[in-house]
């Protein structure tokens, strides 16, 4: 029988200009561009994809009017996070369960040796929410088709070894907690004031929301190998930072200990 299990893979931002915050990502976090996929065109969108140790970070930019994309940074009043991508074993199981409580699946998503389902953010709330699978893909060194092919040759860790959570913000955090939870099956924990859950390699977290901008993927908690070099590349770019996060692409980025 084949193992189970649900990782945080990849986390996704919306931003306007796609170079500029691809550029400030990758001075901050010392990363590289290890993708940019041309089929996103057909949605309005450019996009590239950088690997935090095994997993990824995606920005995405509308490039015409009427994007989904685009109507979401009018909602949240500019860049910020967008998607929050987790990956499994296989879909079967997760598309009975998504249906046997009444969530929708908004894309399905199929080529070759991935599949992947979207889930409609009304369903979800926080966050575009998707669940991917890639042939072979238990292994962590492995495919992981949205990177493309060769994404391991661009793997740099001298400052962050990976995504270690996520911080949905929401008017009504024990609420959206709670559906999540429902969603991914797993327990809603008590956390100082926060609520949060597990899966298999990350922490997600449900906070309320202060700044005005209202529902979303608020902040990214990284696993960091050299804070001082972070809080230093984005003081030079003029970015946001204090002792425990810098501000990239409207979102922040926490820096936990390794």
């Amino acid at each position: 029988m084949t193992n189970t299990y649900l990782r945080l893979r990849q986390i996704c931002l919306v931003a306007r200009d796609l170079d500029l915050v691809v550029d400030d990502l990758c001075a901050v976090f010392g990363v590289k561009v290890c993708h940019r996929d041309p089929a996103v065109g057909q949605f309005g969108l450019r996009n590239a994809l950088m690997p935090f140790g095994s997993s990824f970070l995606e920005v995405v930019a509308p490039v015409r009017d009427g994007t989904t994309a685009g109507r979401y940074l009018e909602r949240r009043g500019g860049d910020g996070g967008y998607m929050v991508i987790l990956d499994s074993e296989a879909l079967p199981r997760w598309r009975e369960h998504v249906a046997h409580i009444g969530v929708r699946i908004a894309a399905p998503l199929a080529l070759g040796d991935y599949e992947g389902m979207q889930l409609h953010p009304r369903d979800t709330g926080g966050a575009l929410l998707e669940i991917n699978t890639t042939k072979d893909g238990a292994d962590l060194q492995g495919p992981y088709w949205p990177a493309g092919p060769h994404w391991r040759d661009a793997v740099v860790t001298d400052r962050v070894e990976g995504f270690a959570g996520a911080v949905l913000q929401s008017a009504d955090p024990l609420a959206l907690a709670h559906k999540w939870g429902q969603i991914l099956q797993r327990p809603v924990e008590k956390n100082m004031a926060d609520r949060q859950l597990q899966v298999d390699n990350a922490t997600l977290r449900f906070a309320p929301a202060t700044d005005g901008r209202g529902e979303g993927l608020a902040a990214v908690t990284l696993k960091v190998r050299d804070a001082d070099a972070i809080r230093r590349a984005a003081k030079a770019r003029g970015l946001p930072s204090d002792a425990e996060c810098v501000t990239v692409c409207g979102t922040r980025f926490e820096l936990a200990n390794r």
